[in-house]
């Protein structure tokens, strides 16, 4: 019924810049927080950043100041700049949305994911 579909991911050098993009599509009533997740080798699943549809964000200590997530509730999109990028940044990014369909309740929904390669 939904489908998350990111872009953007990529190869960057340390101190670089990128912009991650997730579209969502489907029979979207509704959708609630948007999210960006990463994953690297060997290591948990962690939130990156959260913006509610009210445009309240909550971020990972580790990316404060330098990752900035916004959306388009039009568009139904949501993206994630950034900055001052490090290897440690290195990850799949995923996205996740809060949606509501025109014939369920709300539920999570995941896109495939992204690779983000930091590296010199």
């Amino acid at each position: 019924q939904v489908q998350l579909v990111e872009s953007g991911g990529g190869l960057v050098q340390p101190g670089g810049s990128l912009r991650l993009s997730c579209a969502a599509s489907g029979s979207i009533f509704s959708i609630g927080t948007m999210s960006w997740y990463r994953q690297a080798p060997g290591k948990q699943r962690e939130l990156v950043a959260a913006i509610t549809r009210a445009g309240r964000t909550n971020y990972a200590d580790s990316v404060k100041g330098r990752f900035t997530i916004s959306r388009d509730n039009a568009k139904n999109t949501v993206n994630l700049q950034m900055n001052s990028l490090k290897p440690e940044d290195t990850a799949v990014y995923l996205c996740n949305a809060q949606v509501v369909t025109t014939s369920q309740p709300l539920m999570n929904y995941w896109g495939k994911g992204t690779l983000l390669t930091v590296s010199s």
